[in-house]
């Protein structure tokens, strides 16, 4: 009958509309998480921005280090020659 094609009509915009505003709800939220994914490749490459600049810092750090101990070591190899070796000990005759 008509009336049950009207009804079903009805029923079948209803769930068009449904449908409609589900597909809105996920075209807003995939909106919202592609902002976030933006925005934490920002974060992301700021981190990485950041650890290879520390990495740099203890790389430079690391070779004063380096160069500090050669100098100690020679200072240190200086002074044991100019007291004679031997840790301060007189050869026997």
């Amino acid at each position: 009958s008509s009336q049950q094609a009207l009804e079903q009509a009805r029923a079948a915009a209803e769930e068009l509309e449904d449908v409609k505003a589900a597909a809105k709800a996920l075209e807003e939220e995939n909106g919202e998480l592609r902002r976030q994914a933006r925005q934490t490749e920002k974060e992301q490459q700021g981190l990485r921005s950041r650890a290879e600049e520390l990495r740099e810092e203890l790389l430079d750090e690391g070779q004063g280090l380096r160069e500090r101990l050669r100098a100690l070591a020679a200072e240190s190899a200086e002074m044991e020659v100019s007291s004679g070796g031997g840790g301060g000990l007189s050869p026997c005759p």
